[in-house]
């Protein structure tokens, strides 16, 4: 499965009434259509500057892991539904000693599409290689700095050696298993201008999609400066470059137009959190359900989530807009 050809088309279908009434149809008819984020462990190895993870006050919430008898209830109670397991929402899943069993049950329920969100200093070759024999699609690698000095700057301590070391496997994995990588930079407007130079660093035959996502407010983190209006003139020219390359070489990127179409709408978020479900130790999907002794199905009929995605086909723009502040992103496949 494409997962990015379905977010293409999401953008495409531009009513947000078939959108529910599809939601509504797959949901009644007990099919997959939610992206369910798991965080298996409250921790991480860095403390990057632009994450909430450099609030001290803010990580000493973030507690707990999952025991390894609970995975097997978690996947029982929702992963028959999911249309996508995405391990790594806001932590560091690779410190998470079972990790291989997540990816396992994943595609023990059939879950189409299997992917990791990490900031990779953790991966070795040997441990990539175990999780794509599980079963995994694709990493998802966090990334705030091109260069060695940037890199380690706003990623403290992480090592730009042990990254590139982790790109290195999985090229030389490409030759032997079918899987994607994709990486996810930052940018604010002080590592911004290194985009420049991104195909020096990085290889193009290590991965497959790029995305380049502003700088937001997620906490209170160490790197505060949100203001990237200074880039306003430059982005146009900086991303074209990057595209061309992106073209030459068969990558998928995924890119604001300019740094004026984030403060627009972005439609196709509307059904966002109506297929988003996030589990960690902490949480299951909505306050309420008892995920150990009950399955999706029986939860949701309980709270009327049919009546919620049926009522949601006859309600206005402007009644869903209060709920929804979604980047705006065009997916360009070449």
């Amino acid at each position: 499965m494409n997962i990015y050809k379905l977010l293409q088309l999401n953008r495409k279908i531009k009513s947000h009434r078939i959108k529910f009434l599809g939601l509504f149809l797959l949901h009644k008819f007990n099919k997959r259509y939610l992206a369910v984020n798991l965080d298996p462990v409250m921790a991480c190895n860095l403390r990057c500057k632009m994450c909430y993870f450099t609030d001290a006050d803010y990580v000493k919430t973030l507690k707990g892991q999952f025991k390894p008898d609970d995975l097997d209830l978690v996947a029982k109670a929702i992963f028959k539904r999911a249309l996508k397991l995405q391990i790594g929402c806001g932590t560091e899943p690779t410190l998470y000693k079972n990790l291989e069993k997540i990816v396992a049950l994943g595609k023990q329920y059939q879950v189409p599409y299997i992917s990791i969100t990490t900031n990779a200093n953790l991966l070795t070759e040997e441990k990539i290689e175990a999780l794509l024999k599980a079963g995994l699609n694709e990493f998802t690698i966090s990334l705030h700095g091109v260069t060695k000095e940037s890199y380690e700057s706003f990623m403290q301590k992480a090592s730009y050696e042990k990254f590139l070391n982790a790109f290195k496997a999985f090229e030389a994995l490409k030759a032997t298993y079918n899987f994607k990588v994709r990486i996810n930079y930052t940018f604010n407007k002080d590592n911004f201008y290194e985009l420049q130079e991104f195909f020096k660093h990085f290889s193009p035959e290590s991965f497959d999609i790029l995305q380049i996502r502003p700088i937001q407010k997620i906490g209170n983190t160490e790197y505060n400066d949100f203001d990237i209006s200074t880039l306003t003139n430059d982005y146009p020219e900086v991303i074209r470059a990057v595209r061309e390359r992106c073209k030459q070489y068969d990558i998928t990127l995924l890119a604001p137009q300019s740094i004026a179409s984030l403060s627009n709408e972005n439609e196709s978020s509307f059904i966002f959190d109506y297929t988003f479900c996030y589990i960690s130790p902490n949480k299951f999907w909505k306050e309420g359900f008892n995920w150990r002794e009950e399955s999706f199905n029986d939860f949701s009929k309980q709270i009327g989530w049919s009546h919620t995605l049926f009522s949601n086909i006859f309600k206005t723009k402007k009644q869903l807009r209060s709920l929804t502040n979604r980047l705006n992103y065009e997916i360009e496949f070449n």
